[in-house]
């Protein structure tokens, strides 16, 4: 894997939550190039902003939202119609969904598997219980979730051909840490075949670069440090034609008593996994990939999680400890102390 890993130091180096640089040495980089052609949208409850750099194709972003609604109301849990939601309530009566239904479906399972459960894409009940997304203070209970997670296990879902049922009528599946990594995979599907090989998709902080730049350089993704409000880059990762993908302890959260409660869950337990990481990088080919191995990885925690990754051919990840130290796989190079990072 061609892959330069950079830290600044004169930066506080956490890393995590992805965000594309547009500092004016990006800007640099770009000068004699078409001018950025860029769209927002809204979906999966997350920003989505695509960006190519040949305007006569401008026509392709209205496309791939297109396909982000698309896929919304196939994979949402939150909308009554979708093939998810009709899973959901049909208690045990199995349900015909679509083929991509199905294929998502199947590489969640095949990630619920490689994680023994760490990582489960029936825990919809249970996730549903918590309100990060508010930070409003509340604190489900024992009780509820004694329950909810009564409900989880990945080996409660059967699919035959097209049809899907649950075994268990009370699981409810979320497809929320996988489905933006394969929305993002049908984007660039999308854009390559009609000629589009320059430019990046970023559904929320998991971002997909397009091929290279035509300038022959790698794009430049900075990686945010936790819990800062202003996006601030601790450090960079280059990449060609690949994506990348974090799961961290800030992203989404709920403070209690001075206590965080993050939205990485541990279907065991219910509660957020406490593993002494921060948070997980992914840099690999395909971002439906890096988007479940992030939690794979996570709930897996450092020494696993680690040795998973080196098993595995063109993936690299950076774990990141709470005792502030980077931990990166082989193909990047050795863990970095905290200590070193700062002047």
């Amino acid at each position: 894997m061609n892959l330069l890993f950079f830290v600044k130091k004169h930066m506080i180096c956490i890393l995590f939550f992805l965000c594309i640089l547009t500092v004016s040495g990006c800007t640099a980089f770009q000068k004699h190039l078409s001018d950025p052609v860029t769209k927002t949208g809204f979906y999966f409850d997350t920003v989505i902003t695509l960006t190519i750099y040949d305007d006569s194709q401008k026509s392709l972003l209205d496309d791939c939202f297109s396909l982000a609604d698309k896929y919304e109301k196939l994979f949402s849990s939150s909308i009554s119609t979708s093939d998810i939601a009709k899973i959901n309530q049909a208690g045990q009566a199995p349900v015909t969904v679509d083929d991509e239904t199905i294929s998502l479906l199947n590489t969640g399972l095949k990630y619920c598997a490689l994680s023994g459960g760490g990582f489960d894409i029936t825990i919809g009940a249970l996730s549903s219980l918590w309100n990060f997304s508010k930070n409003d203070g509340f604190l489900p209970s024992s009780g509820e979730i004694k329950e909810a997670v009564s409900s989880v296990g990945y080996q409660n879902i059967i699919i035959s051909g097209n049809e899907v049922s649950l075994k268990n009528p009370d699981a409810k599946i979320d497809l929320g840490g996988i489905a933006k990594g394969y929305i993002a995979d049908r984007m660039k599907e999308l854009l390559n075949e009609n000629g589009v090989t320059e430019g990046t998709i970023n559904l929320g902080g998991n971002v997909l670069c397009l091929g290279e730049k035509k300038d022959g350089s790698n794009y430049r993704i900075g990686i945010q440090k936790p819990f800062d409000e202003h996006g601030t880059a601790a450090a960079v990762v280059e990449v060609t034609d690949q994506t990348v993908v974090s799961s961290g302890v800030y992203e989404r959260y709920i403070t209690i008593d001075d206590k965080i409660y993050h939205h990485i869950l541990n279907p065991a337990t219910g509660y957020p996994y406490e593993n002494h990481l921060l948070g997980v990088t992914i840099i690999c080919d395909h971002s439906v990939d890096g988007d479940a191995l992030s939690t794979v990885c996570f709930s897996l925690g450092l020494d696993q999680g680690m040795q998973l990754i080196e098993s595995l051919a063109d993936t690299e990840a950076i774990f990141i400890t709470d005792d502030e130290k980077f931990h990166c796989s082989s193909g990047i190079g050795d863990a970095i102390p905290f200590e070193e990072l700062t002047p």
